[in-house]
This record gives C-alpha cells, structure tokens and sequence, in this order.
C-alpha cells in the first residue's frame, strides 16, 4: 500500500470540516502547530502533532516526506471555471480598456458569442488538448479539484462535444473535474427575441442527451438583464432538478435582477457572481445555506465593483472563491491573484480566503465530505507550502507559494 507520513511542518492548516463554514466561522481553519498528515493509499488516515503521530505509528512502515518546517495545507479548489473552449478574444480586451462595455459586446456579436464560434469550429481533440494544458498551469497553483462549465455551443452538438471534453479530461489528468451543463450561457443570434423557445430548445432536446449520458453534475443559466430572465431560469432549472442534476447559477452579475433570491427559491448549490447581489438574496442564501461563490478575478479584469464578501460572511453566508477562468472576462487561472484580491480589495481576512478555497469550495462542488480538508477518510489532496505561515499567501503578493503539491496520496508536482 502506498502509505506516507508528511512531517516536519511549521504548521498544519486542516481547515477541517464535513460541511460548509458560514459566517464568523470561516475564520476556524484548524492549525497543528509542529502537525504531521498519515496517507494511506488515496486518503488520509490520521493528522496531528507530530510527537503523536510518531508514537502511534512505525515511520519505518512510511515513506516519510519533510515538509522542510513549512506550512502544509489542503489543495486549493477552483468551483468555477469556462476551462475548456475554442479560440481567445484578446482585441475585446483592448476594446473593453477604451471604454467598451462588456454587454455592448456581447450585444454586438462578441463576447460568449465570439467563443461560440471557436468553440464550434474545433475538434473535440483540440478541446481536450487545450484543456490539458489549462489544467497543467492550475496544477502548478495548487488546484486539485476543479469545476468545468459548457456554455459555448448553445447547440446540442457543440454542448456534447465540450462535456464530452471535459469526461475525458477528467479521466487523464491528476486534477478532478466536477462538470456543469451551461447550455443556457448566451442567446444564439438566431433565437434573439425568442428567449423562451430556445430554453424550450434546450429542456427539451438538449438537457435529455447530457442527463442519458451522464455528461454533467450541475446545470447552470446565466441569468441577467438582456440574457435570460428570472422566470426563464426558473423554469430550466426546475426541469434540470427534475431530471436528477443539482444547481448552480450566474447571478445578480451585471444588474440586481433576484439571481440570489431564486438560487435560494430552488436550493441551488451555489450562486455565483453576485456584485449586484440584494440584501434580501444575501439573507435568503445564508437562510438556505446556498455557498456565495464570488469571483474577483472577474470584477478585476471588468473594471467593476467587487462582491461584497465581508457583508455576505457578516450576514451569515457560507462564501466561496474561484478564478473563473474564461476566454473573456476573466483570462487567469491565478490562484495567487485570486487571494490578493480577496484580501486587499474584498476585506476578507486570511483565514476567510483560505477557507473559501478550499473546504467552502468543496461544498460549491458538493463534495465537502470527501475534499477541502485535511481530516481522516478524506481524499489526501495536500499542498506543502515555502514559507513557514499560511498568512504568505495573500501577504506575498500575486506570488505562487506552493511548492509540492499530493493529489490522491501522490506526488504529481513539484515547483
């Protein structure tokens, strides 16, 4: 059996929990001064003082790995991401510099629609390639569990295709992917002003093939002024639910629409954005215990307002973190860019941050007992940083700290 034993720690953060931590309990992240993790296999069997662990278990029956007197922590978990696409949109940036407005794009052909296209045009070997290589880089930052979106098919081929991508993917590569059927992303220019038949299109043609073939965890809509209305994603994810796949949703965005009210109306999983988000959604998911997935890397590239994390974890709401790496709005993988935004800019403390990435986003993923923190019978997803303190993290600003990363008991990267 592959057994380990990681010693030789400044410190272990657990961030130990089987659920999500809501509000001021996001601060409790379990630190071990002088800690030690036993692996046994693909899951971790016991974690505690180091003096306590040696004396209850034969290092001469581990593989002993030295964690140099840094800090060990849970492996960082990105809950949503566009991660597999066609094409890039790097002229819209430059517009958006200038002044253009990301609706005005996507109202004029771009945007969502722009990587439709690509999207459309490349093989599912392209596809597959690509995503690769995404999730190579999201490695390198600690990821081990990420979420993996459709959106840029609209069609049904085009949907298949890409969580078709995404399975495989999943199947070959260390990172674990949790997928999530987006086919209501955008409006196809061919369905402007018939927004109702193309959720028709989508319940009734599209969401049968991804449910036979178990292609997908999640559905998702984007729901938001001048894409697809609050009764319109009502009405999806209620078919969506029927057929066996749990919730997420793009809400309160762009304009204070009632996203976050219906997340909670339908006990979504998640809801996700949420800049414009209403005091009433902020009560009602905290009321439902719906995780507040915020992504600032988003906001950052948009040049927008940032969610307001520090009101949502004070009223009591379980908050999430997460790059949402697409072609478009948000172009980075950066988890160090990540924290240093949540910190500086979002007023959340080091300990909020490190439990969003990890043991909330877990729960965003609805894998919190199997992931997002060190405790025994979970998976043995551990990252081993180069410093001595957690509190590097935000502290050394947009710096990737991480140096060894384990997933599944092994070793897949060394930085």
């Amino acid at each position: 059996m592959n057994k380990k034993i990681i010693y030789n720690t400044s410190e272990v953060v657990t961030c130990s929990g089987f659920k999500p931590k809501f509000g001021k309990e996001m601060n409790d992240i379990g630190i071990i001064e002088n800690g030690a993790v036993v692996i046994e296999g693909e899951k971790i069997k016991a974690v505690g003082k180091e003096t306590e662990i040696f004396d209850k278990y034969n290092k001469d029956e581990y593989v002993l790995i030295d964690a140099g007197g840094k800090t060990v922590m849970p492996g960082f978990i990105d809950s949503h991401t566009h991660f597999v696409f066609g094409g890039y949109r790097e002229e819209e940036f430059s517009w958006r510099l200038r002044g253009d407005d990301y609706m005005d794009i996507l109202r004029r052909g771009g945007g969502i629609i722009s990587t439709v296209k690509s999207t459309k045009e490349a093989s599912l070997e392209e596809l597959i390639e690509s995503g690769k290589k995404r999730l190579d880089s999201m490695l390198e930052f600690g990821v081990t569990t990420v979420e993996g979106k459709s959106g840029y098919g609209l069609d049904l081929d085009t949907e298949i295709k890409q969580l078709k991508a995404m399975e495989e993917i999943n199947k070959n590569h260390p990172i674990d992917v949790a997928v999530t059927f987006l086919g209501p992303h955008a409006v196809p220019q061919d369905y402007k002003g018939r927004e109702d038949e193309f959720i028709d299109f989508q319940i009734e043609k599209v969401l049968p093939e991804v449910v036979k073939n178990n292609l997908a965890e999640f559905a998702d809509i984007f729901c938001e002024e001048g894409v697809f209305n609050i009764e319109q994603s009502r009405r999806f994810l209620r078919e969506a639910k029927k057929m066996g796949l749990k919730l997420k949703l793009h809400a309160d965005e762009i304009v204070q629409l009632g996203g976050a009210e219906l997340a909670a109306e339908l006990e979504a999983v998640s809801a996700d954005h949420l800049l414009q988000v209403s005091d009433q959604g902020i009560k009602d998911m905290a009321d439902k215990g719906v995780i507040s997935t915020l992504l600032p890397g988003t906001a950052f590239c948009l040049k927008e307002e940032y969610a307001n994390g520090r009101k949502m974890i004070d009223e009591g709401c379980a908050v999430a973190l997460a790059t949402d790496l697409n072609p478009g709005s948000s172009f980075t993988n950066s988890i160090p860019l990540i924290i240093a935004l949540a910190a500086l800019y979002m007023n959340l403390s080091p300990e909020e941050i490190l439990t969003a990435l990890t043991l909330n986003s877990a729960a965003a993923l609805d894998r919190v007992e199997e992931t997002g923190s060190i405790d025994p019978g979970k998976k043995a997803d551990i990252l081993i940083l180069d410093y001595p303190s957690y509190k590097f993290l935000p502290y050394y600003v947009g710096v990737n700290i991480v140096k060894t990363v384990i997933k599944d008991g092994k070793i897949v990267q060394k930085n």
